[in-house]
C-alpha cells in the first residue's frame, strides 16, 4: 500500500487517478469533522468535497517534506472557519428538520435515536460556547481522530499547546454539563 506521501508524489506526476485514494482515506474523518463544525449535513458534504478539490487543484504546491494528512486537515479547518463566518448572521433550522426526519422515518429505535440526536445538538451548542481554537482542538482529536502532533501542525501551535487547547476546552465543556445539570 502507497503512503500518502507516495500518493501525492506519483498526483504530482500525472497519476491524478491515485488522488482518489486519498478522498476514500480522509473523507469519512473529515465529514465527522464537518459535521461537527456547520450547521447541516449537506453543507459539511459540501465543504469536504470543497476541501479535496482545493487539495487537487494545489497539487503541484504541495510538498513532500511535510505529511498529507497535515495539509488536508488545515485546508479543511480553514474552509470550515470561512463557512462558519459566512453563515454567523443566518440562524439555520435544517439540522434539526433533518434530525427529525431520520428520527421519524420508521428507524427501528425511534426514543435511542433521538437522544443521539438531542446529545449531538447539546454538544454542538457547548462548543459554541467555548473559544473556537480550544472547540477545533476538541474536533480534530476526537471527531477527525487526529494525534496531538497532528493537531499541532494543522492549527500553527506547538504539541503542547494543541494538548492544552484540548484539556482546557474539556475543563470547559465539563463546566457547561456541570451547570446545566445544576440548573435543571
Amino acid at each position: 500500500m502507497l503512503s500518502d506521501v507516495d500518493i501525492m508524489i506519483r498526483v504530482q506526476a500525472g497519476e491524478t487517478s491515485l488522488f482518489t485514494e486519498l478522498v476514500q482515506r480522509y473523507q469519512t474523518r473529515l465529514l465527522r469533522f464537518a459535521r461537527s463544525k456547520l450547521v447541516n449535513r449537506s453543507d459539511a458534504e459540501d465543504l469536504v468535497q470543497e476541501a479535496f478539490l482545493a487539495a487537487y487543484h494545489s497539487r503541484n504546491s504541495y510538498s513532500p517534506a511535510f505529511e498529507f494528512s497535515t495539509w488536508i486537515w488545515t485546508i479543511t479547518l480553514n474552509l470550515a472557519r470561512r463557512a462558519n463566518l459566512k453563515r454567523s448572521r443566518t440562524i439555520h433550522r435544517e439540522r434539526e428538520f433533518s434530525k427529525l426526519k431520520a428520527i421519524t422515518s420508521g428507524l427501528e429505535q425511534p426514543f435511542h435515536s433521538l437522544m443521539e440526536a438531542e446529545q449531538s445538538e447539546t454538544l454542538d451548542r457547548w462548543l459554541s460556547m467555548i473559544p473556537e481554537p480550544q472547540a477545533d482542538a476538541i474536533r480534530l482529536k476526537f471527531f477527525g481522530e487526529l494525534k496531538y502532533s497532528e493537531i499541532a501542525l494543522t492549527m500553527d501551535c506547538s504539541e503542547s499547546g494543541a494538548k492544552r487547547r484540548v484539556k482546557m476546552g474539556l475543563l470547559k465543556l465539563a463546566d457547561l454539563a456541570d451547570s446545566e445539570t445544576n440548573d435543571s
